[in-house]
C-alpha cells in the first residue's frame, strides 16, 4: 500500500475544513494603469472575487523576451507590514533585492495580488475605512467565522483565482508557471501549488509550519490570526501531506533551521513523509530543502538567489 493519500479526496478533505469558501475561477479583470520601466512594464489591475470584494494586483511583463513565457505567481509576506503587500515584488527590502523584479530580469512574468487586510485591501473589513491593516485582518476573521469561512480560506480562494487569471493571460506560457513567497507568501505558495497541478514548481521561503509540531512549541502568539483553521489537528491532515500533494512537480523548501516559526523537529517529518511519497512518485529528486544554519525567520539574499536559479532550472 502506498503512502500517498488519495489526492483529490485529500485536497477536497482541506478545502472543506477552510469553510464555505466559493471555488475558485477565472475573474474578469480590469485594467487600472500600466507603466512602462526600462526592462518591463508594470500592470496594475483589479478583479472582483467571489465575495464581492475587490482584488488589486500587479503584473510585471519584463522588455527583450520571446513571449508566450514562464511566470511566477508571488506572494508577498506579512510580518505586520499591511501597507507593504503587493509592493513586496517592486520594492526593494532589507536583503537588497525586489524579488519580483528579480525575477523578472531573469525572464519571468510575474503577477502579484494583495492579501486580505495589506496593500489597497487595508481597509477592506467590516468597519471600511474606520480600521486598517491589523485590525481589518482580525475582523474579517471574525466576520468569516460567523459566516462559516475562513480568512485563511478566503485568501487561498484569491490566489487561486489570480492563478487562473495568470494562465489566461497570451503572454504567459501555461505550462511553464511557478509560484513563491517568503513566511505568510511561503504559506500561499505550498498551498496553491497543492490545490493546482497546473503550477510546475512551488517555493515556500522561510515558513514550513507542521501543525502539531508548532503547537506543542507553545508559541502560537508567533503566528498571525490568518494562519489559524479549525479542525485543522483533529482532521488527521498536517503540512506534510500539503506538502506532497505537490509531487511529482518541482518544489524547493528554503528555510532557517532557528525559525521559532517553523520548528526543525515538523521540518524534518515534512520531508520524511513527503519524500517519501515524491520517491515513490519517481521523482524523488524533484522535492528539495535547503537549512541555512543559525538563521531564524529570514529572508536572505541568497533566497532570493536560489529561487530565480531554481526557477531556471525547472520552468
Amino acid at each position: 500500500m502506498g503512502l500517498m493519500l488519495d489526492p483529490q479526496a485529500t485536497r477536497a478533505k482541506i478545502w472543506k475544513l477552510l469553510g464555505d469558501i466559493p471555488a475558485p475561477a477565472l475573474p474578469q479583470a480590469s485594467l487600472i494603469s500600466t507603466r512602462r520601466e526600462e526592462s518591463y512594464s508594470l500592470e496594475h489591475f483589479t478583479f472582483v472575487n467571489g465575495v464581492g470584494d475587490s482584488v488589486y494586483g500587479y503584473l510585471i511583463l519584463p522588455r527583450g523576451i520571446e513571449y508566450p513565457a514562464p511566470a511566477v505567481l508571488y506572494h508577498h509576506e506579512h510580518g505586520g507590514k499591511y501597507s507593504l503587500g503587493k509592493d513586496a515584488t517592486i520594492r526593494i527590502r532589507e536583503n537588497g533585492y525586489a524579488p519580483g523584479l528579480a525575477l523578472a530580469e531573469a525572464g519571468f512574468i510575474v503577477m502579484a495580488i494583495d492579501a486580505y487586510g495589506f496593500g489597497q485591501r487595508e481597509h477592506q473589513g467590516p468597519a471600511g475605512e474606520r480600521e486598517r491593516g491589523g485590525a481589518t485582518e482580525l475582523s474579517l476573521f471574525k466576520r468569516f467565522l460567523w459566516e462559516g469561512k475562513t480568512l485563511w480560506g478566503m485568501m487561498a480562494h484569491d490566489d487561486l483565482s489570480a492563478l487562473a487569471y495568470l494562465k489566461s493571460r497570451a503572454e504567459v506560457d501555461a505550462n511553464r508557471i511557478g509560484t513563491a513567497g517568503m513566511s505568510l507568501g511561503g504559506s500561499r505558495s505550498t498551498w496553491v501549488g497543492a490545490f493546482d497541478e497546473s503550477v510546475k514548481a512551488v517555493v515556500p521561503i522561510s515558513q514550513m509550519t507542521r501543525y502539531r509540531d508548532f503547537a506543542d512549541a507553545g508559541a502560537l502568539a508567533g503566528h498571525g490570526i490568518y494562519y489559524f483553521v479549525p479542525g485543522v489537528l483533529a482532521s488527521g491532515i498536517d503540512m506534510e501531506h500539503i506538502v506532497a500533494l505537490t509531487a511529482p512537480r518541482h518544489q524547493l523548501i528554503l528555510t532557517g533551521d532557528l525559525d521559532p516559526l517553523s520548528p526543525i523537529s515538523g521540518i524534518h517529518k515534512v520531508m520524511e513523509y513527503a519524500g517519501a511519497v515524491y520517491r515513490e512518485r519517481g521523482a524523488g529528486d524533484k522535492l528539495e530543502l535547503v537549512l541555512y544554519e543559525g538563521v531564524a525567520h529570514a529572508y536572505l539574499p541568497q533566497m532570493v538567489e536560489a529561487t530565480v536559479e531554481f526557477f531556471r532550472r525547472t520552468l
